[in-house]
């Protein structure tokens, strides 16, 4: 069992290998926003805090998160964990590593995703997804072989995000350069950081985060 965190900036493709972890070593993907929309829907008490929390438009706080991840770690499962955007911060990774040892878990390996900043924005800006199988697409680097005709099961419907523009990458980039890549040093200082080249293909990025895992 390996517990790992995935660290790097928006579109980095932390998601992808995460899912690719998932599938190929039954590990299990903390998402913080998949166990917030989870405890809401659950009817437990912390579930109830966080309904509470988010119905008055507020922030949902590190200790109700933490709450959340402990009530998942303290069920062991045989691959381990994947912290994808927790934590964010100094602050959160402080809490995590209380919490870890307080119940007797490591995080094991840190994971950055190392990207060039303007490869980036050029690989976000130029991506879209079918929008009935979900399957990824860019403008250059990989269009569907029939323009607006998904390559995996013909959908026609192609969605680009929100938030996958050149004005609002700005924007997150500066969140993470801000709040979180100071964990990488704090990792670094730890002895738990790895880091990958997050600009090569794919399956590239899975056999070195393969070679990691395999030799910790």
């Amino acid at each position: 069992m390996v517990n790992i965190i995935l660290l790097g900036p928006p579109g980095a493709g932390k998601g992808t290998q995460a899912k690719r972890l998932v599938d190929e070593r039954d590990m299990v993907q903390l998402s913080t926003g998949d166990m917030l929309r989870a405890a809401r829907s659950s009817g437990t008490e912390m579930g109830k805090r966080v309904a509470a929390v988010m119905d008055r438009g507020n922030l949902v706080t590190d200790d109700i998160v933490i709450g959340l991840i402990e009530e998942q770690l303290v069920h062991p499962h045989g691959g381990g964990f994947i912290f994808d955007g927790f934590p964010r911060t100094l602050k959160q990774a402080d809490a995590l590593g209380d919490l870890m040892a307080r119940i007797g878990q490591n995080i094991d390996v840190v994971l950055e995703i190392r990207v060039d900043d303007e490869a980036l924005k050029h690989r976000i800006v130029g991506r879209y997804t079918c929008g009935t199988c979900g399957a990824v697409y860019h403008d250059e680097n990989h269009p569907t072989r029939v323009p607006g005709v998904c390559d995996n099961c013909g959908g026609t419907t192609m969605k680009r995000r929100a938030d996958d523009t050149e004005e609002a990458l700005k924007t997150r980039m500066l969140a993470y350069y801000r709040d979180t890549s100071p964990l990488i040093g704090y990792y670094y200082a730890k002895g738990k950081l790895a880091t990958v080249d997050g600009l090569a293909e794919m399956d590239t990025v899975a056999a070195a985060i393969a070679k990691v895992l395999d030799r910790t």
